[in-house]
């Protein structure tokens, strides 16, 4: 076998005859004598004038590329009845991979999950986006498989080196996931397959020994001499030798609950502003530069950051083709997140732009709603939730500006089409946001402009808020045995408890702590 990296144009990735050109010319060789290949890692480059592909591809004398070696699934252990049982809050990624991992090393996962199954769960999104009614259990972050099930399912991570990113990818494509994931660097699945690949996982995991308890909210811990033993639910006790708490970044009634026993929590920087959304086909253009409408290239993206002062803006979960739903976890919030399905065939592109917030820009006390004064920059997000609630008409509706008007400070006299799964108002958001996020904005967008020239344009739309990128709270953790300072038995875990910001990074997260649990347990 030998590996080389080379470019190909988009034409020359999707017409096999003239990869297998393009590789033997830079073996020196004659297509006709080449062997077999295959692409083991691909990113599309669109920064030249000339897009390209950039490749790694396996070439073999003789035999074949062993192309479903990515399926590969490790059998799991049979579990005796005497097997450690590892209570587990959360079925998103980070609880699943939990899970996977403590069938692996022998331990009985118990998940118990406050939202519904996946297959039910789409049933409350519905009345959400079409009745504005929102059940706090189940919704677009809360239920099997965690906020990340509804939105795209992208794995792209700068995780590399919490674990092996690998095995993450291969337990996807194992249960259902196309195996070109193992190929991109930016990967999605696609909110309409993550779905079954969800229960695909479940089935693994109840095969195995492990237990559901769905519709089951976690109220309190059960907690012996300093050392958790279970947690306490609607439904009485369910105990276990250790707990992952991996209930992900919208789970404020666990921080109430840290809140009132006295138990450590600590403040986090995090971001919030607004989903900007522009018609897919100028982004194609813009990316493309020019060649936006050639069926090799799929919906176009882009990736962007600049600092405005002491704050960082970025662009967060880019969603190629998709669309903006309301993400709201309880009644009073007005909350905006982005999705795509796999073919990402909407005509709107739409992207987080998110300013840092940090704990020096709310030095003052914000209302505290749920008697969690200590921690600002919670309060700050949910205030601003709120305001943004009021603003739509004490309704799920999301407060709209157009951005040429947003950066000359003056109200929208019209609206373009969204893509919102919802209704629209038109809204100040330049009086309604935060001042200094409305600085940082500002700046950002002028930056991003010069990035990619075209990007400020009347037919952008900016929605609000943005403001679920990553947890406000931290529950602090131990660096060698991962547990809670002050609980012993208690593994705080994922984005929830702000040790990951994404799919892959909570997943191995996740898988961390099984480890952990096996070592010290």
């Amino acid at each position: 076998m030998e590996i080389i990296n080379i470019d190909l144009t988009p034409e020359q990735y999707h017409v096999p005859e003239l990869m297998r050109k393009a590789v033997a010319k830079q073996l020196g060789q004659q297509a006709e004598s080449l062997g077999s290949f295959c692409v083991t890692r691909r990113t599309l480059d669109c920064r030249r004038r000339n897009v390209v592909y950039h490749c790694t591809v396996e070439v073999f004398d003789r035999g074949e590329c062993d192309e479903a070696k990515a399926t590969v699934q490790q059998s799991l252990p049979h579990l005796p009845a005497s097997a450690r049982r590892v209570v587990i809050v959360g079925a998103g990624p980070a609880g699943l991979f939990a899970a996977l991992r403590c069938l692996e090393l022998g331990m009985r996962p118990i998940i118990v999950e406050r939202g519904k199954p996946v297959e039910e769960r789409k049933y409350d999104i519905a009345k959400l986006t079409k009745e504005q009614i929102v059940n706090p259990d189940s919704n677009w972050c809360f239920g099997e498989g965690g906020a990340g099930t509804y939105s795209d399912g992208k794995l792209y991570t700068r995780s590399t080196k919490r674990g092996d990113v690998g095995a993450v990818l291969r337990t996807f494509v194992a249960h259902g996931t196309d195996p070109d994931i193992m190929l991109d660097v930016h990967a999605h699945i696609g909110t309409d397959r993550l779905s079954g690949i969800i229960r695909n996982i479940r089935q693994t995991i109840v095969e195995h020994g492990g237990e559901y308890h769905f519709n089951t909210r976690v109220e309190d811990l059960v907690v012996n001499k300093g050392r958790v033993t279970g947690v306490v639910t609607g439904a009485g006790e369910i105990i276990g030798d250790a707990v992952i708490l991996a209930t992900g970044h919208s789970a404020r009634d666990i921080y109430s609950m840290f809140h009132r026993h006295g138990w450590l929590l600590e403040s986090k920087p995090f971001a919030l502003g607004v989903r900007v959304e522009h018609p897919q086909e100028l982004i194609n253009e813009i990316q493309y530069h020019g060649k936006g409408y050639s069926k090799y290239l799929p919906p176009a993206a882009y990736s962007l950051t600049t600092q405005a002062g002491n704050h960082g803006v970025f662009s967060f979960c880019m969603c190629p083709g998709g669309v903006i739903v309301p993400a709201a976890t309880d009644a009073g919030q007005q909350v905006v997140n982005g999705m795509s399905n796999s073919r990402r065939n909407s005509p709107y592109a739409n992207s987080g732009i998110a300013v840092t917030v940090n704990p020096q820009d709310v030095p003052y006390t914000t209302v505290a709603h749920d008697g969690l004064g200590t921690l600002p920059l919670l309060e700050f997000q949910k205030d601003t939730e709120y305001r943004m609630f009021h603003a739509a008409g004490d309704a799920i509706n999301a407060p709209t500006q157009r951005l040429v008007d947003f950066l000359q400070r003056r109200d929208s006299s019209r609206l373009n089409k969204t893509g919102y799964m919802g209704k629209v108002v038109n809204a100040p958001l330049h009086e309604l946001l935060p001042p200094f996020i409305v600085e940082s904005l500002i700046q950002g967008f002028k930056d991003f402009d010069r990035k990619m020239h075209g990007f400020i344009t009347e037919e952008a739309s900016l929605l609000a808020v943005e403001s679920r990128t990553s947890s406000p709270v931290r529950i602090p953790r131990d660096k060698e045995t991962l547990q809670h300072p002050q609980l012993q038995g208690l593994y705080p875990c994922g984005e929830g408890a702000g040790y990951a910001g994404g799919i892959v990074s909570s997943a191995l997260d996740g898988i961390r702590c099984a480890e952990t649990i096996a070592q010290l347990q």
